[in-house]
């Protein structure tokens, strides 16, 4: 297998190819495929973009009759056909059964600019600079989104001063602390040394934390919080959205209506590039081209987007999430944690993370990782010290390939254990 021109000219930055060492040649559903005609089972899921799974033929069929219709691929902000039926699906059949009202930004391809436009709006509508964010928290890797972002690493690659952002202890850290009082004190005390902030930024479900899932009232008790003081509640659903959680959008759970929501991986349908970012409309108050981006009018991704949509409705891919979780947590509860008494899980929907964390060898959930990898699964770590493995297949992965991954993991963990 030929990968020497990628390590001769590819930077050095590549990351995830260095856990997967093959030349991948196609993908369906849940199953990758490389050159050598091995094949894999994928609980990576495109770090969460590919839910509906790879090549979904419905979807594919729509985008293939787009692109012979000679349609409109690239129109930044323009007017166009697939972006007014994209708008108005996401509408008519997700925002409006919810009770939700929001105004929809296209703010660029990915994650991170659907934050950074959520970070300058919060900061333009409240006209304060500070923001607030939970360690543990991952919201991407431009310098805004980057600030908001605890993990070593990737702050060390900015290369300046991420400023402007206070880190709250994420609720797991520390049991007995009231995080909620505790943002509240930082507030009013005159001597916190800490500003007022435009907007709290969370994720319901940290899953590059280690899929640590903040309960329903923990959620309640936040939305509360900014409520009394002014606050705008910023959830960034990219990872955990599209149906991850069990429900389209992971606050459901908690009956909360965020001010501000950020989307993108999985809302392009198809892996498609695409990211939103909803806000409540009384905080629209953007100029026209203050915040722009070239390729904020994919095409493609639009009509991705809205087949992805009506693919989920028509095949209940909320529901699938729910069972299917089931099944992991079953699993792994029955077969795995007996393992050793020191492994533990945690998830919800349809991704699950077992953390290795409390058996003291290093790099020990990155074995478990490759040793799956060589038993035919493509799977990642996350947490703190990369010590969780995390489950993370596309929605739609039949029972029986879900059951076969799960088997690999139990298969590598007791391989890996076994050489302790």
């Amino acid at each position: 297998m030929n990968t020497s021109v990628f390590e001769t000219y590819e930077s050095e930055v590549r990351s995830y190819c260095r856990h997967f060492p093959t030349v991948f040649t196609k993908a369906v559903g849940a199953e990758f495929y490389d050159e050598d005609g091995n094949k894999y089972i994928d609980f990576f899921c495109g770090a969460g973009a590919v839910n509906y799974g790879h090549n979904n033929p419905e979807i594919k069929k729509k985008l293939i009759e787009y692109l012979e219709s000679d349609g409109i691929i690239h129109a930044l902000d323009m007017y166009t056909i697939p972006k007014r039926e994209f708008i108005e699906t996401f509408e008519e059949k997700i925002l409006k059964p919810r009770g939700l009202n929001y105004k929809i930004q296209f703010p660029g391809p990915t994650g991170t600019n659907a934050n950074e436009a959520a970070l300058k709006l919060a900061r333009k509508v409240k006209g304060r600079q500070n923001v607030f964010a939970l360690m543990g928290a991952f919201h991407g890797m431009t310098l805004g989104s980057l600030a908001l972002t605890t993990d070593k690493s990737s702050r060390r690659g900015a290369g300046v001063g991420l400023d402007d952002v206070t880190f709250i202890p994420a609720p797991y850290m520390f049991p007995e602390l009231d995080t909620v009082a505790y943002m509240q004190r930082l507030i009013d005390d005159d001597h916190s040394g800490v500003e007022k902030p435009a907007a709290l930024f969370i994720e319901t479900i940290q899953a590059e934390g280690g899929i640590r899932v903040f309960d329903a009232e923990w959620l309640q008790a936040v939305r509360r919080f900014c409520n009394d003081n002014d606050i705008l509640l910023v959830v960034d659903d990219v990872q955990v959205g599209c149906c991850r959680s069990g429900s389209f959008f992971s606050f459901e759970r908690a009956g909360i209506v965020p001010d501000i929501v950020t989307m993108s991986k999985s809302i392009g349908g198809y892996g498609m590039p695409l990211s939103i970012t909803l806000f409540k409309p009384e905080l629209d108050i953007w100029s026209p081209g203050e915040h722009n981006g070239t390729f904020r009018g994919n095409q493609l991704a639009f009509i991705a987007a809205k087949g992805g949509i009506e693919y989920m409705l028509a095949n209940k891919v909320d529901e699938q999430s729910k069972a299917k979780g089931e099944i992991v947590k079953k699993f792994v509860e029955e077969r795995i944690l007996p393992v050793d008494s020191r492994i533990e899980l945690r998830g919800l929907g349809l991704i699950w993370g077992i953390d290795f964390e409390k058996i003291p060898v290093k790099g020990l959930a990155d074995k478990i990782e490759e040793t799956c990898f060589s038993h035919g699964l493509i799977i990642e770590g996350a947490g703190r010290k990369n010590s969780v493995v995390k489950i993370m297949p596309p929605l739609v992965i039949s029972e029986e390939l879900l059951l076969k991954g799960l088997e690999i993991i139990e298969q590598s963990v007791k391989e890996e254990l076994a050489k302790l």
